[in-house]
């Protein structure tokens, strides 16, 4: 097994550190912390060197909002200094952490992201008659520290590296209550183990991909599924046989008690591929793609709505066409033709519906009029958009 050492030097150069806080000031150079910490960027960058070289380096609190679509969730921020942190831990670690994840694990990997993994798993619709998707129940929150400690030890071994890992791991704040009692434990300790890590860190995505990587090798290798895709903690696997897929369930709800985890039973079952799955807010067939209703639905309201504002001069018109042309990408990915068309007709007529809109609104309305559409075309019927 290939593990790694001396890797703290590199972490705490100044050049990486620096990097790190241009990264992570990406889009937030108008907050006023990242500003004072940018205004005072060398001193700030050495006050951090220093105690990491000296190891009194300690996390600070978070801040913590609840955010309720697509369900109910906390959502963390860490100070800015400790996002510059993180940003330099994982510009070190997380390449060599890489290495050991399978290629169809799909969140925070560059070249990645969730389109491709919807386009991998309609490659596999298209030649297994059968999916069993699954959903863990409460993953960042039933995350256990000690599990995930071990995990990270197979690959980094360089003592100061780790030390830094388990500060940033152990400075996590209590996440919504899970049950960490499984078949065969102590319960004092059980009682006492550390769960959970906070929805919204950079180095908390990381960890979550790390945390099932010999998960992953086990459905690979053992299991042989011959058709696997995996994003964070949404995981489909395929076959030609329905009883064997329904024999896999059972063996990996045994495999994830060993990680401390268990599956949503709601949303673990298995599909026809026929009739379609839905799987990061797409719904899947072997020939064709939509968007889950009631993400279009949503998406289609607060475009209208942000239409309305800009009218009435209360949002800019580059901000309607920056979130326009995003959504549009997103959609166009699905077979969403006519839903685009027919959202832009609708905001097309709400710019054009008040004496209120100023010429860059007209502007935004005549470009959005000359937009074509050249993805992949459909009609969107049904429950599925």
């Amino acid at each position: 097994m290939e593990t790694h050492n001396h890797l703290f030097e590199q972490i705490r150069t100044f050049e990486n550190l620096l990097a790190a806080a241009h990264l992570a000031s990406r889009a937030k150079r108008f907050n006023d912390v990242v500003g004072r910490f940018n205004t005072h960027l060398e001193g700030e960058l050495l006050a951090l060197r220093g105690e990491l070289s000296e190891k009194s380096y300690k996390p600070g609190p978070y801040r913590t909002h609840m955010i309720h679509r697509p369900k109910t969730r906390m959502i963390s921020a860490a100070p800015f200094r400790d996002r510059v942190v993180h940003h330099a831990v994982c510009r070190v670690v997380m390449p060599l952490l890489e290495r050991k994840m399978i290629d169809d694990l799909y969140s925070n990997r560059e070249g990645k992201g969730t389109h491709a993994a919807i386009r991998r798993c309609q490659y596999f619709a298209r030649r297994y008659p059968y999916a069993l998707k699954c959903d863990i129940r409460k993953y960042f929150p039933s995350i256990d520290h000690g599990v995930l400690k071990t995990a990270v030890r197979r690959t980094i071994t360089c003592r100061d590296t780790l030390w830094l890992l388990d500060t940033i791991i152990d400075a996590s704040n209590p996440q919504e209550p899970v049950c960490t009692v499984f078949p065969g434990d102590d319960l004092a300790i059980a009682g006492a183990a550390r769960v959970g890590l906070p929805i919204g860190n950079l180095t908390s995505q990381w960890f979550g991909g790390v945390y099932l990587c010999a998960f992953d090798h086990w459905v690979k290798q053992e299991l042989r599924c011959p058709g696997y895709v995996r994003y964070v903690d949404d995981f489909v696997l395929f076959g030609d046989d329905r009883a064997q897929l329904a024999e896999w369930r059972l063996a990996i709800q045994a495999r994830l008690c060993g990680v401390r985890l268990r599956l949503n039973e709601r949303k673990s079952r298995t599909y026809r591929t026929q009739d379609g799955l839905t799987f990061l807010g797409q719904r899947i067939w072997p020939d064709r793609r939509r968007l889950v209703a009631p993400n279009a639905r949503a998406a289609c309201r607060r475009l209208v709505w942000t239409a309305r504002q800009c009218a009435d001069g209360a949002v800019s018109a580059e901000t309607l066409e920056q979130r326009w042309q995003s959504w549009r990408g997103h959609a166009m990915q699905a077979d969403s033709r006519a839903l685009v068309d027919g959202l832009r007709q609708k905001i097309g007529m709400v710019l054009g519906s008040t004496g209120k809109a100023d010429a860059s609104c007209a502007a935004v309305r005549g470009t959005m009029t000359r937009t074509t559409c050249g993805a992949p075309t459909g009609t969107t019927t049904g429950r599925a958009m």
